[in-house]
């Protein structure tokens, strides 16, 4: 399972495009645009810098779901 997230929308409350949320946390846009669509999970730091400029935390936006065991 990805690691799953709320990131657009604690952007979208910000105001802020991608290009610009990525220079608040410094990354690029598409690092920003893959996190959005799961395709990229981040490092602990960045996702700490992405919680403190949505003044959230971690946990708020970011939300690991394990795969089931198989039987």
């Amino acid at each position: 399972m990805p690691l799953l997230n709320h990131l657009k929308e604690y952007r979208a409350k910000l105001g802020v495009n991608q290009q610009e949320m990525g220079a608040l946390v410094g990354t690029s846009r598409q690092t920003i645009s893959q996190i959005e669509r799961g395709d990229y999970s981040p490092s602990v730091t960045l996702a700490l810098k992405i919680a403190k400029v949505c003044h959230a935390s971690v946990e708020d936006i970011f939300v690991y779901e394990e795969e089931p065991e198989e039987p």
